[in-house]
């Protein structure tokens, strides 16, 4: 026995072989911006406390620095609060851009796929049967 077959065309190539590439992309999210906004606004906190019970008796211009000293605290606590949000939102789109990435990724290899199927379609020779008349 051997590995020649008389029946087989010997012109006819072999299937090319596929194979098929998964990207996963893993995105880490970090509470680090949260426990410093956190750290950050118990400082204030702490800060703004300090400041109404150690002083002696208030007058009415201690009064207004005490109430710009605390908008000053808000204000600080509130663009903290943006930054934070400002890096989710930079981390949300980047891993946006990757899913567009491996979406577009994936459509090239079917396109490409599909094109050497079309290729391989249009290369095989056509079989010709002729009868007796």
């Amino acid at each position: 026995m051997t590995q020649y077959d008389p029946n087989t065309d010997p012109t006819r190539v072999p299937p090319p072989v596929y194979t098929e590439t998964v990207e996963t992309v893993v995105v880490r999210e970090s509470n680090t911006g949260w426990w410093i906004a956190g750290i950050l606004g118990g400082v204030v906190l702490i800060a703004v406390l300090w400041i109404l019970f150690a002083r002696g008796p208030e007058t009415p211009s201690d009064q207004a620095l005490i109430e710009a000293q605390m908008d000053a605290a808000a204000a600080q606590a509130n663009a903290d609060s943006a930054l934070i949000q400002g890096q989710v939102a930079g981390a949300q789109a980047s891993v946006d851009i990757a899913r567009a990435d491996a979406a577009r990724s994936q459509a090239d290899a079917i396109r490409a796929a599909s094109e050497a199927r079309a290729a391989e379609a249009r290369a095989q020779t056509p079989v010709v049967i002729e009868r007796e008349a």
